[in-house]
């Protein structure tokens, strides 16, 4: 029986007597397992960047209820004050829309006010693109509420014709039109004024993402004496995850339209998911053209060294030790294969990531991380790579225990 160091000197002889195919064979391994990592790192950096955009903590655990399109049910104070009495209900903000008037130096134009509390941001998931929103001052109880505060919308931005940061402090002047209204008996409302404007001079303090309406958010707090009487959306949110299905059809029988950030962010998983495995497929298939690479390597190594096997059984070594060698030969080849994988799939990735961000900051965009590599898939690509050498070298490591020492020997 051959020593284990004796084992290993042997299966790393070829590194020195032929390392230039060698190299070659482990750079061809390397080449799909860098694609993998590439592409699949791709993946998971679309994801986790999605999602951090679109989600929050809270917000995956809030439902967003709107009135039926028909009219016949309206969201109202009433309605928000019982979803409040809701078992497991946490929390409930509202938007009201009013339209609007907004004037910055000699530009006008007319846009859509959203009345909200401070934590409706919090429950949305979303994040300004520049400045701050609204303090929430039901959670920073030290601080002083903001007022004659706004936040803008990036199509206001543009109607005025400013950069996001030349925005933040800038005055504006918004004329709010709404019609007076009264509540009957029954809760409902009806019409017994004309159109009242009121007028007020806001401090823009935060700037939000959104390219296709002109949006303005007023805090309910700069507004006392606003006769809202009618909601065009609210956010329950409850205690835990547990608990969104039973309040979701519990204001479901009510006849509100009811939907949660929680099932678009596991349909979003289940897409991402579904193009991590495409991703990855891509790169298998070049480690499949390395894997036929390495079996040649080993193959004609097989075939310089018949005369060699010969002679190592002829003084004592045996089929398995002929077999063990030739195997952890493949599987070493595929080790240093997935290593030098890593190192290029790594390298891509941070070199694709960073002409990217030059491009997106000379276009005025954010700078972003587009690939993740998950500890435990850098890892797994490794074993996973070592195993493809070790099954590579399987068959020739048979066929060389195999062989006749008489026949080996002779072999030329």
């Amino acid at each position: 029986m051959m020593r284990s160091r004796d084992l290993i000197r042997l299966s790393t002889r070829m590194f020195k007597t032929r390392p230039m195919r060698t190299s070659l064979t482990i750079l061809g391994v390397g080449v799909g397992i860098g694609a993998i990592l590439f592409l699949v790192s791709l993946g998971y950096g679309m994801q986790t960047l999605l999602l951090e955009k679109i989600t929050t903590s809270e917000s995956l655990l809030s439902l967003d209820i709107n009135a039926p399109e028909s009219g016949i049910i309206n969201l109202g104070k009433r309605q928000l004050d019982y979803f409040s009495t809701l078992p497991h209900v946490k929390e409930v903000s509202a938007n009201a829309n009013i339209p609007t008037q907004i004037s910055f130096g000699q530009f006008t134009g007319d846009a859509l006010a959203n009345v909200i509390k401070p934590s409706f941001f919090r429950l949305s998931g979303l994040e300004p693109m520049m400045g701050r929103f609204f303090l929430d001052t039901e959670r920073e109880s030290d601080k002083a509420p903001d007022t004659n505060k706004v936040i803008i919308s990036s199509t206001v931005i543009k109607l005025f014709n400013l950069k996001p940061e030349e925005a933040i402090g800038k005055k504006l002047a918004v004329t709010l039109f709404f019609t007076p209204r009264e509540t009957i008996e029954g809760g409902d409302s009806s019409v017994v004024g004309a159109m009242v404007e009121k007028h007020m001079e806001v401090e823009i303090i935060g700037v939000i993402e959104n390219n296709l309406s002109s949006l303005i958010y007023l805090n309910v707090g700069d507004l006392p004496d606003l006769p809202i009487t009618e909601y065009a959306q609210a956010k329950v949110r409850v205690e835990s995850s547990e608990f969104l299905d039973p309040v979701r059809e519990q204001i479901k029988e009510m006849g509100f339209i009811v939907t949660a950030l929680s099932d678009t962010i596991a349909e979003a998983n289940k897409i991402f998911k579904a193009i991590q495995v495409i991703l990855a497929l891509f790169g298998i298939v070049a480690l499949l053209v390395a894997a036929i690479g390495m079996f040649n390597t080993v193959t004609i190594a097989l075939l310089e060294r018949t005369q060699e096997i010969g002679i190592m059984k002829a003084i004592g070594a045996g089929s398995s030790d002929i077999f063990i060698m030739f195997l952890t030969e493949s599987a070493l080849m595929g080790f240093f294969g997935g290593v030098s994988g890593v190192i290029l799939g790594y390298a891509g990735g941070e070199v694709f990531n960073f002409i990217l961000n030059i491009l997106a900051s000379r276009l005025g965009g954010q700078p972003v991380n587009l690939f993740v590599r998950p500890l435990w898939f850098v890892v797994g690509i490794i074993v996973f790579s070592t195993i493809v050498g070790f099954l590579t070298g399987v068959l020739p490591a048979r066929r060389a225990a195999r062989l006749k020492t008489l026949q080996a020997l002779r072999y030329k």
